[in-house]
């Protein structure tokens, strides 16, 4: 198989100005030639001269009709648009520039798959619908190279602790190879989608949906930075065949199943709970120690062990409550 045919090959058509000057006036030359072998039939009775002016005449209208095919080598290419070409089956090449050009009129403009509301769908994950059939629109004979977005729905896989969890992202890409968009794949739109799917997977079941116990691990949802250059990589490769570049693909939805969410979200409580009471028994005994230091240097009060061991307990239950305390003061001897 020769691989050649895939790789993009840029021409530079004519300018289309210049033909369209040239075509006019052909046409006004065979018109003007028509008009007075015409002429000349009517007004000579010269059978030499009517035969050499009819046979003129035949010869200049079978030019003048066939003059026609050349307005399908006409072609407009509007800004960040492609267009690829073959001729008699041949990949012929793609005219990447804007502007208004002419090429051979026996080329023709390959349509990739990709009909308007598949686009559509792609671009609106949640499309109106309207009783308006799927067709293949003139402007897609072109191959946009514009950054189109693909908002990948939500879909279930499993992470590296083999926890079912929602994932979905966003892709940007654009074609940056129109010979491989049109020629390697059938349909590079669907190729794109597909091949997101498959890398999702690919890079979710790598890591962990959060961080575990000793943090030394990137995960989902703490490391959402590593893991979109991750999915970016694993994308672009996938998709390196069709000639498609991806230029951003993030993270857009992350959460664990309905099955185990509630599970998830009750674990999630606890470790905050007890992170969250670490702290204050760590910030009570810091100002116990503080309390007693104070009273010894600034000689306050004299404690034994026993006062002591009573005072701190008194102070670890005022600060470590859940609710205010309620002290009861002794207006009497400490002893």
């Amino acid at each position: 198989m020769n691989k050649e045919i895939y790789e993009e090959k840029v021409i530079e058509p004519k300018k289309g100005w210049t033909m369209l000057f040239v075509y006019i006036a052909l046409n006004i030359i065979l018109l003007a030639a028509i008009i007075v072998c015409a002429m000349c039939l009517s007004e000579n009775n010269s059978v030499l001269i009517q035969n050499i002016c009819g046979i003129s005449m035949i010869v200049l209208l079978f030019i003048y009709c066939f003059s026609f095919i050349i307005l399908k080598g006409f072609k407009i290419i509007n800004p960040n648009e492609a267009m690829v070409l073959t001729l008699f089956g041949k990949y012929y090449g793609t005219i990447n520039k804007e502007g208004f050009f002419y090429v051979n009129p026996f080329c023709t403009s390959i349509s990739p798959n990709v009909d308007v509301a598949q686009i559509e769908d792609l671009l609106n994950p949640n499309p109106v619908k309207t009783n308006k059939n799927p067709r293949f629109a003139a402007s897609r004979r072109k191959i946009s190279l514009k950054a189109m977005t693909l908002v990948n729905g939500k879909q279930k896989v499993n992470d590296q602790e083999g926890n079912p969890i929602e994932i979905g992202v966003v892709v940007i890409w654009r074609v940056i190879n129109t010979a491989k968009a049109i020629f390697n794949v059938d349909n590079y739109v669907d190729f794109v989608s597909t091949q997101t799917d498959s890398a999702i997977r690919q890079v979710a079941r790598c890591y962990p949906y959060d961080i575990s116990e000793q943090g030394d691990e990137k995960s989902l949802r703490g490391s959402s930075q590593e893991i979109s250059e991750e999915l970016k990589k694993e994308l672009q490769s996938r998709v390196e065949v069709a000639g498609i570049e991806i230029m951003e693909a993030r993270i857009s939805h992350l959460a664990y199943a309905p099955e185990i969410a509630a599970a998830m979200l009750q674990r999630q409580q606890a470790k905050a709970i007890i992170d969250a009471r670490q702290k204050i028994v760590e910030g009570a005994v810091s100002m116990v120690e503080m309390a007693l230091k104070k009273l010894s240097e600034n000689n306050i009060v004299e404690l034994d062990d026993e006062r002591k061991a009573q005072m701190v307990s008194n102070l670890m239950v005022v600060l470590c409550g859940n609710k205010d305390a309620q002290p009861i003061v002794n207006s009497g001897s400490i002893y």
